[in-house]
This record gives C-alpha cells, sequence and structure tokens, in this order.
C-alpha cells in the first residue's frame, strides 16, 4: 500500500502566532555558522543494575552566543540550558536538586510520570539558593523524549527565559529493538528550538521583552546555538526535537521539502510512523522523526527552517550507504476503557494578554479546582475560547501523566497524534477530547504552556487521590512565595516584579 505523506501544517492558518499584533519576526544575526552544541550526557554519580544516582545542579554562568560580551546565563549543570540527562524505565532514581542561583527555583519533570506536587517540581517544591533538595522515584513508563524546566510560579517564564531548561530521554527494553538511530550526538541529535533578545552587551532583559501573551526574540536558538550547522555523517538520521519557546510556535520543513518521518510525540514512539514535509509544534511538545539523506552526495547542504527562516544547515558528508527501513507498525499502545458513569470534565481555555483564565478563573496555588481518582479513565474536554477570527493556539499540558487523543470537534485527531500526550495545541473555538489517567497520587498543575500564560494564571491544579490512603499536602502559597523572592533581592515584598499576577 503508497504510504500517505502529509504537505500540511495541519492547525488553523489564522491562529498562527505569526498574525499576532506582538509577533516578533526571526533575523538570523549575520555571523559565520557555528557547529550545532550537543549537550553532553549527565553522568551519573553512581550506577548499579537496579538504581541510578544523580546531581542537577542550577547554577549561574556566561555564554559565547555572539561576537562580543558573553551573555549571563542560568542552566543545568551547564552555562545555558543543560546536560542531557538519560533515565532507564524499571529503574530506581534518586537525584540531588542543588540550588546555586541567587533566588529559589523548582525542578518540574515536564512528561515524567512521577509523584506530586513535590517529586513533580511545580510551584510547590521550592529549592531555596545554597539549598539541596532529595528526590526519589521509580522510572514507570515508555521510551519518550522529555524534558526539564524550572517551574517557580509565577517566575516560570524569567527562569526558562534565562536558560533553565534541558532535555530529558528515556529508554525502555521495546524501543531498544527499534531500527531507529540511537547513536547520541553521532545520529540521535537533540534539538531544543528557543528564541532570544539580545540587548545591550549582548545581555537578556526579559523585563524589557515582557509581553503577557508570551515573550519572543528576533534570535533563534538550537541548543543554544545561533546559526548553526550539523555534519551528516550517517544516512538517517534522528532528531528529538524540543519547542522550548516561551512562546513561538515552530513550523518546520527542510528548503527543498526533503520527506521525514515522524516516529514519536511528546510520550513516546507512535504505533506507526508519520510521513510528512511539514509539521508544526506548540509550545513544550516533542517530536522525533527520523530523516533520510540518503539522496544527496558528499558536500551537499539541506536545511532545517521554520516558515522562511533557515534554522540548522545539515551539511553532508561521506556516509555508509542505509537501506534500513522503518517498520509499518512501531508499537502497541493500550487503548484503556473510559471508567463507567464518570462525568466528562468540561475546561475552558480563556481570553489573551493578561485576561487570560483556566475555566474563567485566575490560578490560586492554595486551591485545588478538581479531583480525580488513582486509576480511573476519564475524559476531558478542553475548549479554547478564543476567537476564531483573532484568537491564539493555547498548547494545554497537564503534569504527571501522558494522555490520548481522542477528537478535535468531534472529528478526527491529527495525523500525528495518535501515540501518548502531555501538551496539546487547541485552536481557537475548538474543543479538544482527551482521555486522562493519573497512575499516582499528588496535586498536579494543567494549564496553558504559553509560559507567559501560565504565569499569568491560566492554570489550575487537580488532585490525584486513593480513598483508601486519603493524603494532605502542604501547598505554597503567594504570600510565602513573595517573601522569599522579596528577601533574596534585598526588596520590599510589595516591590517585587511578578509578571502577569
Amino acid at each position: 500500500m503508497a504510504k500517505k505523506v502529509y504537505t500540511d501544517y495541519f492547525f488553523d492558518e489564522p491562529a498562527y502566532n505569526t498574525h499576532d499584533g506582538g509577533y516578533i519576526p526571526l533575523v538570523t544575526p549575520k555571523i559565520d555558522p557555528q557547529p550545532l552544541a550537543i549537550p553532553p550526557l549527565l553522568k551519573p554519580d553512581r550506577q548499579t543494575d537496579t538504581d541510578d544516582y544523580y546531581t542537577v545542579t542550577a547554577q549561574e554562568s556566561e555564554t559565547q552566543f555572539l561576537p562580543g560580551k558573553k551573555t549571563k546565563t542560568w542552566g543545568y549543570n551547564a552555562g545555558f540550558l543543560g546536560q542531557t540527562i538519560v533515565f532507564r524505565n524499571g529503574k530506581q532514581t534518586h537525584i540531588d536538586l542543588e540550588n546555586k542561583l541567587p533566588e529559589l527555583t523548582t525542578f518540574h519533570w515536564h512528561g515524567l510520570n512521577v509523584p506530586g506536587p513535590i517529586t513533580d517540581g511545580g510551584c510547590h517544591a521550592p529549592v531555596y539558593p545554597g539549598e539541596t533538595n532529595h528526590i526519589d522515584f521509580k522510572v514507570h513508563q515508555p521510551a519518550a523524549t522529555t524534558w526539564l524546566h524550572a517551574h517557580p510560579c509565577p517566575s516560570t517564564a524569567t527562569q526558562v527565559w534565562k536558560g533553565l531548561a534541558t532535555m530529558v530521554i528515556i529508554q525502555d527494553d521495546v524501543e531498544d529493538q527499534l531500527p531507529l538511530p540511537r547513536n547520541y550526538g553521532v545520529d540521535d541529535i537533540p534539538l531544543v528550538l528557543q528564541d532570544r533578545e539580545f540587548h545591550d552587551d549582548n545581555q537578556f532583559d526579559y523585563r524589557a521583552d515582557y509581553d503577557p501573551d508570551g515573550v519572543q526574540g528576533h534570535t533563534a536558538l538550537v541548543n543554544g546555538t545561533v546559526n548553526p550547522y550539523f555534519d551528516v555523517t550517517t544516512q538517517r538520521v534522528r532528531l528529538r526535537i524540543l519547542d522550548g519557546s516561551n512562546r513561538r510556535e515552530w513550523r518546520l520543513h527542510f528548503n527543498d521539502d526533503l520527506e521525514f518521518a515522524q516516529v514519536a510525540s511528546d510520550g513516546g514512539i507512535l504505533p506507526a510512523p508519520v510521513y510528512m514535509t511539514k509539521v508544526m509544534m506548540t509550545c513544550a511538545e516533542r517530536d522525533e522523526i527520523v530523516v533520510d539523506f540518503g539522496q544527496y552526495q558528499p558536500g551537499d547542504e539541506v536545511t532545517l527552517m521554520t516558515d522562511d527562516t533557515p534554522l540548522c544547515r545539515f551539511r553532508i558528508k561521506s556516509f555508509v550507504p542505509d537501506d534500513t527501513k522503518l517498520p509499518e507498525h512501531l508499537v502497541d499502545i493500550p487503548d484503556e476503557t473510559p471508567t463507567p458513569d464518570l462525568p466528562v470534565r468540561t475546561i475552558t481555555m480563556d481570553g489573551m494578554d493578561d485576561e487570560v483564565a483556566l475555566d474563567g478563573k485566575k490560578f490560586d496555588m492554595s486551591r485545588i479546582d478538581a479531583r480525580q481518582k488513582v486509576g480511573d479513565v476519564a475524559i476531558w474536554e478542553i475548549r479554547n475560547t478564543n476567537s476564531t477570527e483573532n484568537g491564539m493556539v493555547h498548547p494545554f499540558h497537564v503534569h504527571g501523566t501522558q494522555f490520548r487523543v481522542l477528537a478535535r470537534n468531534d472529528g478526527p485527531v491529527y495525523p500525528n497524534e495518535h501515540g501518548l500526550k502531555d501538551t496539546v495545541g487547541v485552536n481557537p473555538g475548538e474543543t479538544v477530547r482527551i482521555k486522562v489517567k493519573f497512575e499516582l497520587t499528588g496535586v498536579y498543575m494543567y494549564h496553558c504552556h504559553i509560559i507567559e500564560h501560565e504565569d499569568g494564571g491560566m492554570m489550575a491544579q487537580i488532585e490525584s487521590y486513593d480513598p483508601q490512603h486519603p493524603q494532605t499536602y502542604h501547598l505554597m502559597d503567594m504570600d510565602t512565595l513573595r517573601n522569599a523572592f522579596a528577601k533574596e533581592q534585598g526588596i520590599k515584598p510589595e516591590d517585587v516584579w511578578m509578571p502577569g499576577m
């Protein structure tokens, strides 16, 4: 049977961020191409057959993005972004979370199925300057590309903008057997897509750039590299792509419309490869694609683009011919039946700018907005109430679970949405139906992942509970958070700048 090749971006064109009043177009700086930075793998402190031990350090540094002065940045065990962390399904994992920053932060494991709220690392799990917190959890989910980022509401956007984000790769026995490239840094390449604005002396100035609908910059960064290239030394290359931006969508394609196969989304491998020439990613989504460069000769160059802007040039070198083909079927994903008699949970994503809300309410750290029993399989309907004429795509994210996307406006989902997801873009005026199951207890957030929107209150909390073992949680409150920031900054609590709140 002839394979279907998709040649559009799926999302509604009138809702692209290019139509935003505050849209900032990308401009490639006039500097020589730079080799793509490949984040090193974080080395465990110790490993056994059953347990892994890591130290993850949030730290200050300086990074050379552009000619001239270095930029003051933050990162995880690195100057900017971080070292890539690798977990193995089934292993007990022990992590020291070390804060060497001048202010409190949190360590949110975006996409990981871990207990909430402390291990999950949202706003209720602060690590104060000079302190180290410890977490333990068992990795219990399929192979996937996930990530770690700061989440200290409502300063998540500021800290991510400074650099606190890094890729986290989960491996398992099933993915090991698939004919996928997996030589990290050679044919298995992370691509963290972000944008930044550089001010005087090449410095970030988040406050100057602030936009309640999402901060953007003129300069694209790929793994923190400006104007990067990658030398292709194997015919087949796997790209693990993360939209790590505060706001920007990425409409990806190659300059010559080279076909590629998407093999995984947020929560892991897709049931079957999806062949396409274009794909759009909203904030926090991950797509893994396999690109076959077999039609090129040494000396050729093909460029990954977003809209009309080059992102990364792939320079073709000599490689051994590789006739490996992807199978028509990759993995089986259990399709669990919804728990009988559960009402459908309806959620609205409302407003834009300073008026964003979830279910008509602003986020309150001390308020539990919903409850769902552990093990229940529930249907959620997520509606974007923005106008179809001038509204935005809102990426909806749930902590502590991977869900299935069931329908868009009672119709089919996009072809690359048949796998596990933790983030889904919802078009203006659209209702997306998802199937949600929590396997662990805790308090988890769900929110828009335009980070300024979540900081601005487009967020709520759900408790996943076990009626046989009720729990009480100590939740962070705004006064405690504001007082901590005030103490760290040496100012009065009323003078703390918390954009969006």
